[in-house]
Parts: C-alpha cells; structure tokens; sequence
C-alpha cells in the first residue's frame, strides 16, 4: 500500500480531457446540482467480486430511478470499468483525480455530493485505506481529493472493513460522515454496505413517514439490520456503523451526542415539492443552508461555551431552522 501524496494535492480546477472515461465539459446553467460518486474497490476474489459489483450498481440504480439524480452527473469507479453511468472509469487514484477536478469545476456551494465507497478496507496502525487498483487511497487521500470543492453538503459513506479509521479525519462543518466499522481494527469483511444502499429505497427506513428517506434514517435502519444480521446467525457483530455530522470527528452508533441532525435534512430524493427553477425556493433553500451552518459552528465550540450558553444559542437557530422549515412547507403547498 502506498500513499498518493502530492498527486492528490493542489490539482487546479481545468478542462479535463476525455482520458480514463471521466473526462467532459462541465454542464453550465443545470438547476440540478447534485452529484454522485461510486467507488467499487477491489474483492480479492470472485465471490466478493460479484458482491460488491451487485452492491454498486444497486446503489446507481436508486440514485438514477428513485434519487432523479442525472446519470451524467453520477461517477463510477471499478476495478473493470463497468457501471450504469457515461462518466465510468478504472477505480485508480488518477481517475479518482479527474473525477474531483470534474467536482471542482462544476459543483458550488449549494451542490449535494454523495461519496460512496465500496470493498475492502485496511489500517495500519495509524491510517486507514481503501483498496483500488494499484495505490491504495489513505483517509488523507481523500481528504485532500475534498480540498477545493465547493459545496457545503458532502456526504461521505465509507462501508469497507477498517473504515473507521476514516471518520475523525474526514469530519468537518457540512460533512456527513457514514463508517461500517468504529474504528480501525475492525478489519473482517462488512455487510453494512447491503443494508444502507437497500435503506435508501425501503420504505420501512421512513421513520417519520413523510415519503423521502434521509441519510440519518437509512443510516438508523442500516445499523439495526446490520445488528440483527449478526444475531440472527448468533455471531459476535464485528463491525458497527458510526455517524457523524457535526464535524467534531467523533462517531455515535445512533443520531445522539449530536449527531444526525443535519443528516436528517439531506435526502437521496430530489425535493420533488421544491422547484430548483423557483427563485423563491432557492432563496429558502440557500437561507436553510446558512442555518445549518451556524448550528454545525455553534455545536463545533460546545467545548469552549459555557452549558447556558450553548443551549441558548443552539436553541435560538433551532427555532430559525423550524420557521423555515414551515415555510418550504408553505411553498410546497402553494399552487
């Protein structure tokens, strides 16, 4: 295993050729900007193979039919080229790199970026990797591919084995961090990545049953699943899920210790009800975005305020984000 290094750091934002399948000209003007990346790494054999491919192109398969997400805005990396996008490319760190570039020059900061990675994971006693064809990717790999890019909602879902190791170095204001195992020395093979992807279409993942699925609900019902896959089978459970989303690099198996709420208002459906061409909607959704900035800044320096007075700042843009969450809710019902 090596690390990428410099190549992954510093890459300017460019015309990106064709070279590797992930190459393109950046859509000007679209008004869906969300974007989807899926890594399938390697299985190390043919069983885990064929697992992992069947995972990754359930996981296209929901972004495109039930997410709406553009297929030319989904990128997927494989070990054999293969996947139900146009931009399909090796998984190899210089695919990786052009993908990212893609990302830089067409996100912004109102974009919603899905990173999912799929396979094998190691640690080594201090960082963790995923494994793709030829160096494997470092938690730090990734991190700096993320330098530059510039939208505040990232979701990164890591559900290889050793995954932990990924989450206290990729945390941060805006991220939403997913890991099948909680730390690092969980290196068996997980099934964690079977539930989430089904989680994302299975209507029992619902919980408040308002007919979209949020990554803190297929995040809870994964975990459960993944749980009682291990105690149906009377298995001592070696991998548990963490989430993150308040930046503070910290984990919960469950969305408490204040964790889940911002990963409760971003979803894998388009808001069908929220029209990206109604300049009022988008005035709404860029005010909510701020919003949830400031709750994730003031939960960041929990540590530095006084009890009193972090529940009285956090409460104060809790009641903003629930004003405004009534008045999406007005819009969606204006004719």
């Amino acid at each position: 295993m090596a690390l990428l290094g410099p190549l992954l750091l510093g890459i300017p934002a460019r015309d990106v050729s064709c070279a590797d399948g992930v190459g393109g000209t950046p859509r000007e003007g679209a008004p869906d900007s969300r974007f989807a990346v899926i890594v399938r790494g390697l299985g190390g054999d043919p069983t885990f193979d064929r697992e992992f491919a069947a995972w990754a192109e359930r996981l296209c398969q929901i972004l495109r039919e039930r997410g709406g997400f553009r297929p030319e805005a989904i990128f997927v990396l494989a070990p054999d080229s293969q996947g139900c996008s146009p931009n399909t490319a090796r998984a190899t760190a210089e695919s990786l790199r052009r993908v990212f570039e893609r990302l830089r020059a067409e996100s912004t900061e109102e974009s919603l970026i899905v990173i999912v990675l799929i396979g094998h994971g190691s640690f080594d006693g201090e960082r963790g990797y995923f494994h793709v064809v030829g160096p494997d990717l470092s938690a730090e790999d990734f991190g700096a591919l993320l330098q530059g890019v510039k939208a505040h909602r990232i979701v990164f879902v890591n559900t290889a084995s050793a995954s932990g190791a990924f989450l206290p170095v990729l945390s941060g204001p805006g991220r939403i961090v997913i890991t099948a195992t909680r730390s690092g020395h969980e290196r068996q093979a997980t099934v964690f990545a079977s539930y989430f992807i089904e989680a994302l279409a299975d209507a029992r993942a619902d919980a408040n049953k308002d007919g979209r699925i949020s990554f803190t609900e297929a995040f809870t019902f994964a975990a459960r699943m993944t749980a009682e896959h291990y105690a149906r089978q009377g298995l001592l459970a070696t991998e548990h899920p963490l989430l993150d989303d308040n930046g503070d690099g910290v984990g919960h198996p469950e969305a408490t210790g204040g964790d889940g709420e911002v990963a409760r208002t971003v979803y894998v459906e388009a808001s069908g009800d929220l029209d990206m061409g109604d300049e009022e909607v988008r005035a709404l959704l860029r005010e909510r975005d701020a919003l949830l900035r400031k709750i994730e800044e003031v939960k960041a320096r929990k540590a530095e305020m006084r009890p009193e007075e972090y529940e009285r700042e956090l409460e104060r843009w809790l009641v903003e984000l629930a004003k405004l969450t009534e008045r999406l809710a007005a819009r969606r019902n204006k004719p």
